[in-house]
């Protein structure tokens, strides 16, 4: 990489990566752990799971993201296969959003 990309990137990649954010450092590892298994990217797996391990995922957190990113990655694909028309899911999704909340 650029030495000129990397003085400018290390900026931020420190700051979300070693810095106190919004999101709990554990939750931002476990998502970039969801989207490194997706992307299949070997380098950001590994670092991913080892950071959330070290911000206190248990196997269990781990294991739970791993079938999170299975399940998100498998219904896609379904959809997408299907051509399933995107203003009848915002519907669905509204209705599940709505049916969830008198649950609460």
């Amino acid at each position: 990489m650029p030495e000129e990309v990397l003085v400018h990137d290390w900026i931020l990649f420190e700051k979300y990566n070693f810095e106190k954010t919004e999101i709990p450092e554990k939750y931002r590892e476990l998502m970039g752990l969801a989207m490194a298994a997706n992307i299949k990217c070997p380098y950001c797996q590994l670092m991913h799971k080892n950071m959330a391990k070290g911000a206190g995922a248990s196997d269990d957190e781990l294991a739970e993201t791993a079938f999170l990113v299975s399940y998100t990655s498998r219904w896609s694909a379904m959809l997408r296969a299907q051509h399933y028309d995107m203003a009848r899911l915002e519907k669905e999704v509204q209705q599940i959003g709505e049916h969830l909340s008198k649950k609460k």
